[in-house]
């Protein structure tokens, strides 16, 4: 019985050798296959995170260029709604330009002065022998080629002021200056001062149909730049800060309104800058403003009246002019390119 287990355990010693051998075999059969499974799981999922990556890169693509056409048609349209975007239109404003002032197109010159009031035509006429003046359903206007410079009385008010902003645009002038009066805010002004407006509040009702409501009135800032140098010249001071633009007569009577001027820290408040800035921007026209103030209306006995007008008319609006004028004549001979930037 001993013999036999040692027989049997014997066998049993000479069979494990096979077995163990066997069993590596199939580890490593299984460890290759396990390997070339992962492999090719890796595989099919670096193939997928490419095309996912593909299919995403794609629809940002196509999302950019949606993005992309949307903002060049929003432009377009934008342009279809201006004068110079727009060739009927711009037909139609170079027709009304000529029936509102007398002139022809061919008589404007390069160089504009813009004013409310027929004082300054006349005085201009005065100053220019060749001035070639004419009387328009609307407006009144007058030229001097020797001078290079058209001045236009246009009326009074925002929605005249946005009128002849656009229509100007037909011209393609290298410069525009409005020379307007105002009423002085600010305690430091007095009548007679001169004010270079760097901005203007819009307080009116017309720009909101040419820019949202959030975008601020400015003059070109070379317009503005060059008057400054020609007042320097002359020894002249001025002033420069923000103008309260509104459509509100007889706001002098109002006590909520002359309270929101004073929180608004304005220089002065008029009824036209808004507009031209808004509506000469949109218009691709250069506009500087050079203001007089011609009355103090938060001063006690400040109010403009007729025999104060009449006043500050005699005292001042020939310095006035005659700086328009000259401000004008010489950005002809030496102001540099004015609009430094592609639109």
């Amino acid at each position: 019985m001993v013999v036999k287990k040692s027989t049997q355990k014997k066998a049993v010693q000479k069979k494990s050798p096979a077995k163990a051998k066997k069993t590596a075999k199939s580890t490593k059969k299984t460890v290759k296959a396990v390997k070339a499974r992962a492999e090719k799981d890796i595989a099919a999922a670096l193939d997928t995170s490419i095309e996912t990556a593909l299919n995403e890169d794609s629809t940002i693509s196509q999302q950019r260029r949606e993005v992309l056409h949307e903002i060049s048609d929003l432009k377009e349209k934008l342009r279809h709604r201006r004068i110079h975007g727009n060739e009927d239109k711009k037909k139609i404003a170079r027709d009304m330009l000529e029936r509102y002032t007398g002139h022809e197109i061919k008589d404007f010159q390069k160089q504009i002065i813009l004013t409310n009031f027929h004082y300054y035509v006349e005085r201009f006429n005065a100053l220019l022998p060749d001035a070639h003046y004419t009387q328009g359903s609307a407006f009144k206007a007058s030229s001097s080629k020797k001078a290079k410079v058209t001045i236009i009385e246009f009326g009074v008010g925002s929605a005249m002021a946005a009128l002849i902003g656009e229509l100007l645009a037909v011209v393609e002038p290298k410069a525009v200056l409005f020379l307007g009066l105002a009423g002085g805010v600010h305690p430091s002004l007095d009548v007679g001062d001169f004010v270079l407006p760097i901005a203007s509040v819009r307080g009116e009702g017309v720009t909101q149909h040419f820019l949202p409501e959030q975008v601020p009135a400015l003059p070109t800032f070379k317009v503005q730049k060059f008057v400054s140098q020609i007042l320097v010249e002359h020894g002249l001071e001025y002033r420069t800060g923000t103008i309260h633009s509104t459509d509100y007569r007889f706001w002098e009577f109002d006590d909520r309104f002359k309270l929101n001027l004073l929180e608004e820290r304005v220089l002065a408040v008029e009824m036209e800058t808004a507009a031209l800035f808004v509506s000469c921007f949109v218009s691709k026209v250069n506009i500087g403003a050079l203001l007089l103030i011609s009355d103090c209306p938060l001063k006690e006995g400040g109010i403009k009246t007729k025999q104060s007008a009449k006043a500050v008319f005699r005292k001042f609006t020939d310095v006035h002019i005659e700086l328009g004028i000259e401000a004008m004549a010489d950005i002809a001979e030496r102001g540099e390119a004015i609009r430094h930037y592609q639109w």
